[in-house]
């Protein structure tokens, strides 16, 4: 089915909108994914390849140069009259945050995975990103046509890496080379596509097949009737579930999250992507189908919420900034209300009114005007010139604050200076250019050298930012080695510590008095600590001996003292602080004084609590072949890595094992040079841990 891309954004009622993601570990083919469900539904008259470099949604040069996502791209397509706003989201670890920020604003997604390797590590880092975003999700195992590809193997990886319940409604027809087709166990019906062909042939389920068929079918029913009440009314009655129950049914298991629909195909042969948009419609949800979206509580405590409705006051999201060559796009996601071009919005957090000039239906790099923008949109605007990524834009008479994406710590930084000492200026630009568009990087100067130091999420991330400000920027620039962000903790408590703030000089003075105890939080000093959790501040005073005002002022002093530690000036994380006393002076004490007293308070504490230095690590899973694990092995203990396991498939074996990321750099090289350019490798983040004496000391 080939329709044309529709133009206006009141084609579709919202009932046949789907706003989608496509998830996936790197190379488990989503972008081939995006590529064929474009092809198929109009989007594009020729099929993107990521070998040639042809694709419509990798269409940086830097991705295609690489051939992986780098940066999210929207784009929209038509199928069976409904309106799918796709987003193909990166799957390598170091553009993580661009994952996050496409999962706040979607209401499904269709995971990717690969037949041969099943969960990959990097899958289970998306998964568990869209767990926490709540977002219903399909499978889609790809592949299916490569050697070594196991359908079962790849849902038995997602029933215990993922913990769900995988809920399989296709059969392949033909294994490997040999595979032609599906047999869809909800209709009963064969899906075959023959070589060469783009055409789509149903018919009845082959004779060889009927009888592991309907043992599949049988065990789809049993699953579905476990998990949806209905289902299980109708099955206890008859023994069996009708298409309409069993539709109906996964619908609502798949909304509900409950469980996972898995489909299967190879999109680089064009198999599978039909019925795979059919189920994007059937069983994920419309903007209408999603809870309303909640704003920040007001002063009385009351949430606002705001419905889907095109009637309501505007509130939309923005979950990114691109600074294109014909000027600024920012893409947001539209909650509820109504968008003209010329209207003026309100950047609630920043009290700020934007003016709206254009608002563009966005096909990856090329754009369609539209005359509005309404309720479960995702549109790009211009004319906003500072919303930043997480920003809410609201209708300026009924503002409405959401909640913005979550944005990553940096783990790993670099010096960055320009080369020629005139370029110095255009380089600061550049910077801040960077940091608006992606809000994982940061940029600072050391006080002590002087130097630019940029931060991201990998050796990869800051290398293609670096490369991003040679050719978007035309600036040469030097980059220095790249160095990881360490942490500090306390390994012991301490109780009864007691400092006392008082200042006189004239006028008004300031006192404070207060007693707390320092702890380190469970697990703070473990291997795999996260880090999320830098500060809990608890009060035990009573009487009204210190005022709750002033209790907060000395949780915000100890959030100050975080910033620099004791050890080598990193940044403090895993502390647990208890206010148990203090004093106060009737003219003298303010918020001021006991934020000043919590601030020395607690670094006097870490100074005697025996501060311990906690260094990234990242979980590794490295695949060589059998003839190599010993070398590999050898030198991941080398790299200081922890080995956790070893799993042997085909003549091949996957090493996983925890690693300090500094250790990480230049590994890539060094595989490849250890196993004659045979052996791969994924890492993803995994938390902290205690870092050997004299490391990363300034």
């Amino acid at each position: 089915m080939r329709t044309q891309l529709p133009t206006t954004a009141q084609l579709a009622p919202l009932t046949a909108v789907r706003n989608l993601g496509i998830l996936a570990h790197v190379d488990a083919g989503k972008t081939t994914v995006t590529e064929r469900i474009l092809f198929l539904t109009g989007g594009t008259h020729k099929r993107g390849e990521v070998h040639d470099g042809t694709t419509v949604t990798d269409f940086d040069p830097q991705e295609r140069e690489r051939g992986i996502t780098i940066f999210a791209a929207a784009v929209s397509c038509d199928w069976a009259g409904h309106r799918i706003n796709l987003i193909d989201t990166p799957g390598h670890v170091d553009f993580a945050d661009e994952v996050e920020r496409s999962l706040r604003v979607l209401d499904g997604a269709v995971a990717v995975f690969d037949a041969v390797a099943g969960v990959e590590p990097q899958s289970e880092s998306v998964w568990r990103q869209a767990d926490r975003y709540g977002v219903p999700r399909l499978a889609f195992v790809n592949k299916l046509d490569r050697a070594g590809a196991d359908l079962d193997a790849a849902v038995d990886s997602i029933r215990t890496r993922l913990h769900t319940v995988p809920l399989v409604v296709q059969l392949p027809i033909g294994a490997e080379d040999g595979f032609t087709g599906v047999v869809d166990l909800v209709r009963m019906r064969s899906l075959v596509w023959a070589d060469g062909r783009l055409e789509l042939r149903e018919g009845e389920v082959p004779d060889q097949l009927r009888e592991a068929a309907l043992a599949r079918r049988r065990l789809l029913v049993e699953s579905v009737a476990e998990l949806d009440p209905a289902a299980l009314e109708e099955y206890c009655a008859t023994g069996e579930l009708t298409e309409a129950t069993l539709v109906a049914a996964l619908r609502e298991i798949t909304r509900s999250g409950a469980g996972v629909v898995v489909l299967c195909g190879s999109a680089y042969r064009n198999r599978g992507i039909e019925p795979l948009l059919d189920a994007a419609v059937a069983y994920l949800p419309s903007p209408l189908d999603v809870p309303p979206v909640r704003g920040a509580a007001d002063p009385d405590g009351t949430v606002p919420e705001r419905a889907a409705d095109p009637a309501e006051p505007f509130a939309g999201l923005v979950f990114k900034v691109h600074a294109a060559a014909t000027g600024r796009l920012t893409f947001v996601r539209v909650y509820s209300g109504t968008l003209r071009k010329g209207e003026g919005l309100l950047d609630v957090a920043a009290g700020r009114t934007e003016r709206v000039a254009r608002i563009l239906r966005v096909q990856a790099d090329r754009h369609f005007e539209l005359d509005r923008a309404v309720a479960g949109d995702i549109v790009a605007l211009v004319g906003p010139k500072a919303a930043r990524a997480g920003a809410t834009l609201s209708a300026p008479g009924a503002p409405l604050l959401l909640e913005p994406p979550t944005v990553a710590e940096p783990v790993v930084s670099v010096a960055v200076e320009a080369v020629r000492a005139t370029d110095t200026e255009r380089l600061a630009v550049a910077l801040a250019r960077l940091v608006e568009e992606d809000p994982s990087l940061q940029v600072r100067t050391d006080p002590e050298t002087g130097q630019t130091v940029l931060s991201g999420m990998g050796e990869l991330h800051l290398e293609v930012s670096a490369e991003k400000i040679r050719r978007d920027h035309g600036l040469a620039v030097s980059v220095g080695r790249p160095q990881v962000a360490h942490r500090e903790t306390p390994s012991r408590a301490v109780s009864g510590l007691v400092y006392r703030h008082a200042k006189q000089d004239g006028g008004a003075g300031q006192f404070a008095h207060l007693v707390i105890d320092v702890a380190p939080l469970p697990g703070a000093a473990e291997v795999g600590w996260t880090g999320a959790v830098e500060l809990d501040f608890r009060s035990t005073v009573t009487g009204g001996r210190v005022p709750q005002e002033f209790v907060r002022a000395v949780a915000a002093g100890c959030r100050d003292a975080l910033v620099e530690g004791p050890l080598g000036g990193h940044r403090v994380t895993g502390v647990r602080v208890t206010l148990t006393d203090g004093m106060t002076h009737p003219k003298d004490s303010s918020e001021l004084a006991f934020r000043t007293a919590g601030r020395f308070a607690l670094r006097e504490a870490l100074r005697t609590a025996a501060v311990i230095l906690l260094e990234p690590v990242a979980e590794v899973a490295v695949t060589v072949p059998e003839e190599a694990v010993g070398g590999v092995l050898g030198d991941l203990a080398a790299r200081r890595g922890r080995i956790s396991g070893q799993t042997g498939r085909a003549g091949t074996a996957e090493v996983t094992a925890t690693v300090p990321l500094a250790e990480l750099f230049g590994y890539a090289g060094a595989l490849r040079s250890r196993t004659q350019g045979r052996g791969t490798f994924t890492a993803r983040p995994a938390g902290y841990a205690p870092a050997p004496a004299g490391t990363g000391s300034r």
